[in-house]
């Protein structure tokens, strides 16, 4: 089953965030709750956890780019 990664909402009046880094690439086992990614708002930088284990299979947004809240920024692929 193909799990979207959304862009995280890291405050009340965030509207789109900046992928800093990707902490992994595609191909790699992610487990629930490992860092994913760095998030970079105006305000801060944070590492976005996997809400899902499996392989990451396609980053939709490259580093340095920016997304709005809850769009798609990558896909994990569950392997069950």
């Amino acid at each position: 089953m193909r799990i979207e990664v959304k862009m995280p909402s890291l405050g009340y009046d965030m509207e789109e965030g900046k992928v800093q880094s990707w902490l992994k690439q595609v191909g790699d086992k992610v487990e629930r709750g490992e860092a994913l990614a760095e998030i970079e708002t105006d305000k801060t930088t944070v590492e976005m956890e996997a809400m899902a284990s499996g392989t990451l299979v396609e980053i939709l947004s490259e580093a340095g780019t920016e997304a709005p809240v809850g769009a798609v920024i990558a896909i994990i692929e569950d392997e069950g």
